[in-house]
């Protein structure tokens, strides 16, 4: 860590940093599969997989093989040129989804904004300029920009930016009859996330993500999902819409798809791609050949190594395990997910069940207030989840 000690750093950063974030009192400093240790040694179990991020654990040795031949190559040298880990990053994602073409950025955020961009734009090329709005749906989140905190169905992320970007409506999540009454001769495209993670691990019933495929089809609007939390294995697929059979027209991903390292990608199939042509769009570091080297050998993990069977595997026995939590405490409220997604959603503000977690060393997430977020790496084991759950048992017997 350096010189400094733990109480100095932290103030350092509380006098130095934009105060953005209200940070737990730990400074984390080394990382391996699903633990991590702060400055003072204190081993965490982590259910939280940097919001989803580390899919694989820490330093997985796959992906510091990658950064570590990668940056003794080439670091960086903008779009004006081809590189190979890019290009073999973009054909290893079209290869394995409906998509034909990728656009590479930087993170969650800028992957709906090309979304977004590329939807108007499809829309006033085929359709007139009168085509532009996007129905998201209600306790969506899809970014902090101006157009993605917009776009997002959450008032709390838009108090304080108003005005608001003009051309979003939002609906009710697994609500098919509202949707297809709000599209309208200015609708250009639904957009969604196939679970709604910050939004409190909110799944679709049974048939609403075929649903809105039909209805898109019908109204002649694009059906984008957002997969930047729910993408890269991490509900026992590689994308989620494959295990809810159906297709969407745009996808974004992030988060996990860069193994750690910052990266976003919007893929779409080509008759939609097509509408972005140079000049359309731009991203200096977009594709990097380091994030990308990284994002290759993440994904290729994710579909060779048994990841999506742990996944799926493992997920299931945290379902079961929190499930028994749920008949023993009268005040959870519901569970809710699939694979290594999963929600607990109780009768009062979670924030003091997730601080005792961490002073007894295992990290989880609250979300939407109540909501208790388990977000661990694919590669956790049954083992780890006995670990977090003798903790959580702990915990909530003391409310």
């Amino acid at each position: 860590m350096g010189t400094m000690d733990t109480d100095q750093l932290k103030d350092l950063s509380d006098r130095h940093i934009a105060a953005t974030y209200s940070r737990f009192p730990v400074v984390l400093v080394k990382g391996h599969g699903c633990k991590v240790w702060d400055s003072e040694g204190k081993e965490y179990l982590d259910f939280v997989g940097g919001l989803a991020v580390c899919n694989l654990g820490h330093c997985h040795a796959n992906i510091v093989r990658a950064i570590k031949e990668q940056v003794e190559r080439l670091i960086h040298v903008s779009n004006l040129y081809y590189t190979e880990p890019q290009t073999e990053l973009a054909k290893l994602l079209t290869d394995n989804s409906f998509a034909d073409r990728v656009f590479f950025c930087n993170s969650g955020a800028e992957a709906n904004e090309a979304a977004i961009k590329l939807a108007r734009k499809h829309a006033k090329e085929r359709k007139g300029q009168g085509r532009f709005e996007i129905i998201t749906t209600i306790n969506s989140f899809h970014g902090r920009t101006m157009a993605t905190v917009t776009a997002t169905g959450q008032e709390k992320f838009h108090k304080g930016f108003e005005p608001l970007l003009p051309g979003f409506s939002y609906v009710p999540f697994n609500d098919l009859e509202v949707l297809e009454r709000s599209i309208n001769e200015s609708t250009c495209a639904v957009m969604v996330e196939p679970i709604q993670g910050e939004g409190g691990v909110n799944c679709p019933s049974g048939n609403y993500l075929k649903g809105l495929r039909k209805i898109c089809d019908r109204h002649d609007v694009l059906l984008i999902f957002d997969e930047v939390q729910v993408g890269m294995g991490r509900t026992g697929t590689l994308f989620a819409y494959e295990g809810y059979g159906v297709e969407p027209d745009i996808m974004t991903l992030a988060k996990g798809l860069g193994g750690g390292l910052p990266i976003g990608a919007m893929l779409a199939k080509e008759d939609v791609a097509s509408s972005f042509v140079p000049g359309s769009h731009a991203t200096t570091f977009g594709g990097n050949p380091v994030v990308t080297a990284s994002a290759l050998a993440a994904v290729n993990t994710i579909l060779k190594n048994g990841v999506l069977e742990n996944c799926i595997e493992v997920g299931d026995y945290l379902s079961k395990e929190l499930g028994r939590l749920r008949q023993k405490y009268p005040f959870i409220k519901d569970l809710r997910g699939k694979g290594l997604i999963i929600g607990m959603e109780l009768e009062f503000d979670g924030g003091d069940i997730v601080r005792a977690c961490l002073e007894r060393g295992v990290l989880i997430n609250c979300t939407m207030g109540t909501v208790l977020r388990f977000l661990p790496p694919l590669i956790v084991t049954k083992g780890e989840v006995d670990a977090m759950i003798r903790v959580l048992d702990e915990v909530l017997s003391h409310v």
